[in-house]
């Protein structure tokens, strides 16, 4: 059984209809939607209008396909999908997928990252390739951040940061091969249950931002995280802390939960592992 979460926060459906309509025509077998808007919105009720009027949904809800909506106090993003994600363990899910509401994908993804998962049971999490809406690869597989590597992207212009960037980004890999990296973007985490059930699920001390990082940091020390470049998703990527004081207070807030957690200067293991990678990458170009 394959599962999903989706975390919303004041939006409608036209805002989710698309990742929605790719999940139905998905193995996907139930949904949650996790709405923490400030107050009810009519998302709810837009949805049972659409799960009652849209004849693609009506037949697949007819065929077992379930929408759960949960309405609950915003306690953060990764808060949100871990009550999703212990009601899938309930329901015996053996996969689940955590989805931003402004991402979308082809119905040949989830096979494909399923099939493979079940073809290798090394591996934990799966993000398929990103791709902006022209196309372009957003380079989504990262190294481990040094708390650097974060003030130089912030406060510094892009060309004096970029060959540190695109190392940080593993842009030298080409992004056209499957790599074990040991960071990888909420914004399409395809799960294990069983991997969480032993490594823990998302850490709720982040309310939003750095929950990714973390637990697939957490998975990659027991199993393999992969960039999955044979399938793509498409994801519109706002980068909200980029435009919102608000929300770049947050992101800093959780940068400094993050190092606080694993380590300013010294960490043993972000050495490790991001040694591990930049070694992969370069016998894989060595190989082409």
């Amino acid at each position: 059984m394959i599962t999903a979460s989706i975390v919303t926060y004041n939006d409608h459906l036209l805002d989710i209809e698309a990742i929605l309509r790719s999940i139905i025509a998905s193995p996907i077998r139930k949904v949650w939607i996790i709405d923490h808007s400030d107050e009810v919105t009519t998302l709810r009720e837009e949805l049972q209008q659409y799960m009652q009027r849209d004849k693609d949904l009506k037949e697949h809800i007819s065929r077992g396909f379930q929408i759960e909506y949960l309405h609950e106090e915003n306690t953060g993003y990764g808060r949100g999908n871990n009550r999703a994600i212990r009601l899938a363990m309930e329901e015996d899910s053996h996969y689940h997928l955590v989805v931003n509401p402004d991402v979308w994908f082809a119905s040949d993804v989830i096979p494909t990252i399923w099939k493979y998962m079940e073809e290798n049971p090394d591996v934990g999490q799966i993000m398929p390739k990103i791709l902006f809406l022209d196309g372009k690869i957003q380079p989504l597989a990262k190294l481990l951040a040094t708390p650097m590597d974060l003030i130089c992207r912030i406060l510094l212009p892009e060309w004096m940061i970029k060959q540190r960037n695109n190392k940080y980004e593993l842009l030298h890999s080409g992004y056209d091969k499957i790599m074990n990296a040991p960071c990888l973007s909420g914004c399409f985490m395809f799960f294990r249950v069983s991997t969480l059930k032993e490594v823990g699920l998302f850490d709720e001390r982040f309310f939003m931002y750095g929950e990714d990082f973390d637990l697939t940091r957490r998975i990659h020390r027991h199993y393999k995280t992969l960039f999955f470049p044979m399938v793509n998703v498409y994801h519109k990527f706002s980068r909200g802390s980029y435009h919102s004081l608000r929300l770049f207070m947050v992101h800093m807030a959780s940068m400094v939960k993050y190092f606080n957690k694993w380590g300013w200067i010294y960490d043993a293991e972000r050495r490790k592992f991001n040694r591990q990678i930049l070694k992969d990458i370069k016998t894989a170009n060595q190989q082409d």
